[in-house]
């Protein structure tokens, strides 16, 4: 297992690599002059020599590119043209909100997705199996934004049980934190579901229908031995698939939930960098992207052999 995890991160010098080059070329993609871009008609030629001299974008194409490299070999993931200030420095004060969102969001999509999507299974072609069905197609395609609108509608402004808007930290209460992240968790938490759902049924439906389950029940198990205890580890493989990556794309999914929420974390930093075209910033979070999918998908992989004890690497 230690040498596999070895190579598998020693594979992901390359894909990193490539994800750098990518974000670099970003720069070069706009059909016009980055630095003009983000001058702005209104700024003067001064302005734009010193972001033009700032980015890099006065020295020959090799250097460029290989100042990029060795910056991002250094932790640097740039400097902010509009702030001035590191792209690390930006970032760091918005982990906090983010962080918690993210894995409070998934924590109720698993707890939603994989609580029907066992009860559909279970009582497979019922009222109860339509109903999850229902829930499942609604969820996948409705808009988020539209999700937290009426969210917001429905237990801030009628209920009056959660807050409207903004972000409260950990260090002025636990319950405060806790009710202010409830309902942007609870959007991303239910369209996240949607497909857990369908994937959890789908998995459960092809288990149940094996005859090691049809020898469990005549052996007399109990159904909930069946279900818990046989059925849903005999399937958890796909599923665990589709949890590893919605944890993954949870990082750019809650950009669209924090803007409605006006929760300042990741997402309104990236809103905020592509609204003003700050290059350096939507380049830095494209690498931290790709890091965290990168991880996320040798993670899943390790937790293969955790839920399938024949899986052997």
């Amino acid at each position: 297992m230690t040498g596999y995890v070895i190579r598998r991160l020693l594979a992901l010098v390359p894909v990193l690599a490539l994800v750098g080059v990518l974000a670099f070329l970003l720069l070069h993609a706009t059909p016009s002059d980055p630095a003009a871009i983000m001058a702005g008609d209104l700024a003067s030629k001064e302005q734009y020599l010193r972001i033009r001299g700032a980015m890099g974008l006065d020295k020959p194409f090799v250097v460029q590119i290989g100042l990029y490299f060795k910056q991002l070999l250094r932790g640097d993931l740039g400097t902010s043209i509009f702030s001035g200030k590191s792209v690390v420095s930006l970032m760091a004060p918005r982990l906090p909100p983010t962080i918690p969102l993210a894995l409070y969001g998934e924590f109720l999509a698993i707890v939603i997705g994989l609580s029907l999507g066992v009860l559909a299974a279970w009582r497979a072609r019922s009222w109860i199996d339509r109903a999850a069905m229902a829930f499942s197609t609604m969820g996948y395609s409705m808009p988020i934004f539209w999700l937290g609108f009426n969210l917001i509608w429905l237990f801030s402004l009628k209920v009056r049980a959660f807050p409207v808007i903004g972000y409260v930290p950990l260090s002025e209460g636990f319950l405060p934190f806790i009710r202010a992240l409830t309902l942007p968790a609870l959007t991303c938490g239910l369209v996240l579901s949607a497909i857990i759902v369908r994937m959890t049924r789908s998995s459960m439906l092809e288990v149940l229908s094996e005859d090691y389950i049809r020898t469990a029940r005549a052996k007399g198990l109990r159904e909930r031995t069946v279900i818990f205890s046989h059925a849903l580890k005999a399937a958890a493989n796909p599923i665990i698939t589709i949890i590893g990556l919605q944890m993954a794309t949870m990082v750019t999914g809650v950009i669209v939930v924090e803007t409605v929420f006006g929760i300042p974390g990741l997402g309104r930093l990236v809103v905020d960098a592509i609204t003003r075209r700050d290059f350096p910033v939507i380049q830095g979070m494209l690498i931290v992207v790709a890091v965290v999918y990168v991880l996320v998908n040798l993670l899943i992989d390790l937790a293969y052999t955790v839920a399938d004890p024949r899986i052997r690497y």
